[in-house]
C-alpha cells in the first residue's frame, strides 16, 4: 500500500516535467471561448470583425481566361470504303427526350385580395368611430364605407376636427352607439384602395455631388382632386349631421377629443 501511495504523489511532478519539455504554450485566454451555459463569448458577427475577415472580400482574384474546348473531334477510320475520317461529338446527345414539357410553377390561389373580409357588425356606414392609432388618434370620425381590402374609409369631417378622408384598420377603432343617416350619400367609386396608394417619386441618379449633403424630406401634399373630393363628401356628411335630431350637440361631439379621465376604465364604459 505504501508503494502505491508514493507513486500517486510522484505522478503529477512527472506530468509537469513532460509538459515543460514539449515547450508548448498553454493558452488560458483563447480568441473565443464558451461561457456558462454553452454560449460563446463573441458572436459570429463579432468574430467576423475581430478576425478582419471583411478584408478578404476586397481582394480581387486574378481572372483566368477560359479556353474554348472543342465540341467534336476528327476520328480516323480504317477500311477503303469508309472515307478514312469521320467527325465525332465528344459528348454524346441524349438517347431519350421527354415527350411532355415540364409543368411550370403556378401562383398560389390564396391571394390576399380574394380573402374573405370579416367586419364587425356595428361598423356600418354612418357610424361614429373613435380612432385609437395614427396621428388622428382620439378623434371621433364618421364611417363612410368598407373598402375591398377590409380597411375602413372615414372622414372627420375635415371642417370639424381636421381629419381628412383616410383608411384605417378596424382593429384601431371603437364603434360607438352614435350614428348619422347617410342614406342620401353616394360615395364616389374612385375612392378605393388604389386612390390612397402613395406614388414614389423617381429620383435622378445623375445628380451632382452637391446634392448628397442637401437631403430634402418629401412631404405629402394633397392634389386638387383630393381637395375636391374632400369638399364634396364633407358637404354631404355635414348636411346629414345638421338633419340629425341633436345636430347642434353632434357637431361639438365630433369636435371634442376622446380621453379617459381618472376613475374611468374602458371595459366599464358603454360607447
Amino acid at each position: 500500500h505504501c508503494g502505491v501511495h508514493v507513486f500517486s504523489k510522484m505522478a503529477p511532478v512527472e506530468n509537469a516535467k513532460k509538459s515543460a519539455k514539449t515547450g508548448k504554450k498553454n493558452h488560458k485566454h483563447p480568441v473565443n471561448r464558451y461561457l456558462s451555459g454553452g454560449i460563446l463569448r463573441y458572436s459570429k458577427s463579432q468574430m467576423y470583425k475581430r478576425r478582419a475577415l471583411y478584408r478578404l472580400k476586397k481582394v480581387k482574384q486574378p481572372v483566368v481566361p477560359k479556353t474554348k474546348q472543342p465540341i467534336s473531334k476528327v476520328k480516323k477510320i480504317n477500311g477503303p470504303k469508309n472515307g478514312g475520317e469521320r467527325t465525332v461529338f465528344l459528348k454524346k446527345p441524349k438517347a431519350n427526350y421527354p415527350t411532355k414539357r415540364f409543368v411550370k410553377k403556378r401562383p398560389a390561389k390564396a391571394f390576399f385580395s380574394n380573402h374573405k373580409r370579416n367586419i364587425r357588425r356595428n361598423l356600418t356606414p354612418g357610424r361614429v368611430l373613435i380612432l385609437l392609432a395614427g396621428r388622428h388618434q382620439g378623434k371621433r370620425v364618421v364611417l363612410l364605407k368598407v373598402l375591398s381590402s377590409g380597411l375602413l374609409l372615414v372622414t372627420g369631417p375635415f371642417a370639424l376636427n381636421s381629419c381628412p378622408l383616410r383608411r384605417i384598420s378596424q382593429r384601431f377603432v371603437i364603434g360607438t352607439s352614435s350614428k348619422v343617416d347617410l342614406a342620401d350619400l353616394k360615395v364616389p367609386e374612385h375612392l378605393n384602395d388604389a386612390y390612397f396608394r402613395r406614388l414614389k417619386i423617381k429620383k435622378d441618379k445623375k445628380s451632382g455631388e452637391g446634392d448628397i449633403f442637401a437631403v430634402k424630406k418629401e412631404r405629402f401634399v394633397p392634389n386638387e382632386q383630393r381637395k375636391k373630393d374632400q369638399k364634396e363628401v364633407d358637404a354631404a356628411v355635414l348636411k346629414a349631421i345638421k338633419a340629425h335630431p341633436e345636430g347642434k350637440f353632434f357637431k361639438k361631439y365630433l369636435q371634442n377629443m376622446f380621453a379617459l379621465h381618472s376613475s374611468q376604465y374602458p371595459h366599464r364604459l358603454r360607447f
